[in-house]
């Protein structure tokens, strides 16, 4: 029996942007309407959105393509369809000032930020060239 190795990590690429001046929850507002999504579609939603946030996921975005393509040069962009396998927001570091308050005091302001990472595949790279078609080919035999 031969066993093949696929190269599963090489179909994926990441992109990563830290300490974004936004807050996690404004950025994970617009992850979600891309997550899932074809690149090209989500490129076009991106586009077309009037958070200031969706021009910083349109950016990592076309960065995570740009990863994919150099990581996969014998493939060309148009006959893989590409897709936005992973995409999520996690909180920053805090920036903590102080505003002026009545009476002497001061009420604090927290100025989040985020990080926002980007996981790009080939719809057609997580399928192996050989599938079991019954359930004998799947079972051990038990009295062997």
């Amino acid at each position: 029996m031969t066993s093949t190795t696929y190269d599963f990590k090489k179909m994926e690429a990441v992109a990563k942007l830290k300490n974004v001046p936004t807050s996690p929850r404004k950025m994970r507002l617009i992850a979600d309407l891309i997550r899932g999504q074809r690149v090209s579609r989500a490129l076009g939603l991106l586009r077309y959105q009037p958070q200031s946030g969706a021009a910083v996921l349109q950016k990592v975005l076309l960065s995570a393509v740009a990863n994919w393509q150099q990581k996969n040069e014998e493939m060309s962009i148009e006959e893989a369809d590409l897709f936005i396998k992973t995409i999520f927001v996690d909180g920053g570091p805090m920036l903590k000032r102080l505003r002026a308050a009545p009476q002497g005091r001061g009420h604090r302001i927290r100025k989040r930020s985020n990080h926002i990472t980007i996981v790009v595949d080939n719809k057609v790279s997580n399928e192996p060239d050989y599938m079991p078609t019954s359930l004998e080919e799947t079972q051990t035999p038990q009295n062997a």
